[in-house]
């Protein structure tokens, strides 16, 4: 037998294990991440397939902590359409993410705090497992939404004005 001789993995093959499904990129203009946070989610089949061909909507997704346990509320998850109606799953039940204990009580002292909230941020695939990345956010006012634009323009313009000279 011989030591250490696995399959070896191009660059193609490590590409596609960490492969974006989905992003929530309005969460980042409506709020302020201050930290983020990487966990599993517990799927159906028929979510598993449509998550993998891109039908997974996180715009109006939020997280809640009730008994102990992390929840993803409002995540809309089209059903399969190359299954039957009775094997299906429901677009938009409540899931369960799967969080260490100490991460949990830790986000849950964060959101007890004013102001902040947890949200999805994308769902992506790490090797075969399909991950949630959640953000602590908090919440921006519209001047604050404004300010960051023209923040984000004025760097824009500085890069373009450095590469023409």
């Amino acid at each position: 037998m011989g030591k250490g001789k696995g399959k070896k993995t191009n660059a193609s093959d490590r590409l596609k294990a960490q492969r974006l499904l989905a992003d929530n990129r309005l969460a980042r203009h409506q709020y302020e991440i201050l930290e983020t946070l990487e966990t599993g989610i517990e799927l159906l089949g028929t979510e598993v397939k449509s998550i993998r061909a891109g039908q997974a909507n996180l715009r109006d997704g939020f997280c809640l902590i009730r008994k102990g346990e992390l929840k993803l509320h409002n995540v809309h998850i089209s059903p399969n359409s190359h299954s039957g109606s009775f094997f299906n799953h429901e677009p938009l039940r409540t899931r369960r993410l799967l969080a260490h204990r100490r991460e949990i009580k830790k986000l849950k002292l964060q959101m007890e705090k004013k102001g902040l909230t947890l949200i999805p941020l994308n769902i992506h695939l790490k090797g075969s497992w399909i991950k949630v990345s959640l953000g602590v956010a908090k919440g921006r006012k519209l001047h604050d939404k404004r300010q960051e634009e023209k923040n984000k323009q004025a760097k824009i313009d500085a890069r373009q004005a450095l590469e023409r000279y």
